[in-house]
């Protein structure tokens, strides 16, 4: 799905074409998921978009906003496989040969807007899976990430770098109990960072997926905020275009998983496997990333026993008379550490096929 990098270069795209413009002409599509989910209705997003100027816009990690002369102002969010299509632009962080998506207006669009001049600018909101998010969020456009859903999610790498400092970072780590990969994936304290962006800072930082974010040592908790602000920088220079992604990243190399005969490493043979933590696939390099501390399912006895809970996610059971109450609390805590929207809990498959397309395509 999009993440910090892919929303980065939407946003680009929207404030080269689309702000300072006035929307002439908006058309919308009835969807009780993509605007009823949220509380708003296309009816409703018509009536606040057109006729007004496009003055400016914005991303929070995933979520990103178009604001308008005045109030209410859009807050949108692709979930695994929505988009923005501006026609004749090239948006998409991947090429696509298929006739369908050439077409014009495109097929399973939400809203479509058109502006006013000459030349004009039209552009698309399309989801097919009806996972994306389309709402109304009625505010000064200035204190827009003071409302739901931006207040409940936690600080942007790259617009909070003063926020996301290495303090901070060690604070949040130290705070919970729970695979650092999972925390990394956890929206409500880091926000943008989703499957392929975690793996690559963890595999910069050199830092085991699985390992207990309050194990960290102070010399990982600065090899993994250099790595979050490297990775984030890097791929946002780029616009999130992959084929631009430096030739060591792990990204340019994981995507032979499951394919036939055919096995996952860096150029310097260093072997890429997967694993599952946070409810996503892990690609992890063993030979680089080892663990230096207790991971899920990897916990002593004095660990288990101790007022810090274990997650629910355990690759081994490890202690058989364990009370009702520990496991009730087990549970709770799990649910609360690793809150990860519905769609990021999805299986990596359309990221697996965008980047298989990316990497045949944008030649």
């Amino acid at each position: 799905m999009p993440e910090l990098a892919e929303i980065y270069r939407i946003v680009h795209f929207i404030r080269q074409h689309l702000v300072g413009k006035t929307l002439a002409k908006v058309s919308t599509q009835h969807d009780d998921i993509v605007y009823g989910k949220v509380g708003t209705s296309a009816a409703e997003f018509q009536k606040a978009m057109e006729g007004k100027k496009v003055i400016g816009t914005g991303q929070q990690g995933k979520y990103f906003w178009i604001t308008m002369t005045s109030p209410p102002h859009v807050v949108m969010h692709f979930g695994m496989a929505g988009w923005l299509k501006i026609r004749d632009a090239d948006t998409y962080y991947y090429r696509t040969d298929k006739p369908e998506d050439k077409q014009w207006p495109p097929k399973y669009w939400k809203f479509l807007l058109e502006t006013d001049g000459d030349p004009k600018v039209e552009a698309a909101f399309v989801d097919f899976r009806r996972l994306a998010r389309i709402r109304l969020v009625d505010c000064p456009a200035e204190e827009i990430r003071n409302y739901t859903p931006l207040k409940e999610n936690g600080p942007d790498p790259l617009v909070d770098k003063d926020v996301v400092t290495k303090e901070w970072l060690g604070s949040k780590l130290s705070s919970k109990k729970v695979p650092v990969k999972a925390l990394l994936l956890d929206q409500a304290v880091i926000s943008g960072i989703g499957n392929w962006m975690g793996d690559e800072i963890l595999y910069h930082a050199k830092i085991h997926p699985e390992q207990y974010s309050n194990t960290l040592t102070d010399d990982q908790v600065k090899e993994l905020h250099s790595s979050i602000h490297y990775v984030c920088s890097t791929s946002t220079e780029v616009l999130a275009d992959s084929d631009k992604f430096p030739e060591h990243w792990l990204f340019k190399h994981r995507w032979s998983k499951g394919k036939k005969n055919k096995q996952s490493s860096l150029p310097n043979g260093e072997k890429i496997t997967f694993l599952t933590v946070g409810g996503r696939t892990s690609a992890v390099v063993p030979s680089v990333q080892k663990k230096t501390g207790p991971v899920a399912g990897d916990v002593k006895q004095e660990d288990e026993s101790s007022d810090e809970r274990q997650t629910k996610r355990k690759r081994t059971t490890t202690k058989k008379d364990t009370s009702k109450t520990d496991k009730i609390d087990s549970r709770k805590e799990s649910k609360q550490s690793v809150k990860l929207e519905d769609e990021d809990a999805l299986e990596d498959k359309d990221t697996r096929q965008t980047n298989r397309r990316s990497t045949r395509l944008r030649k």
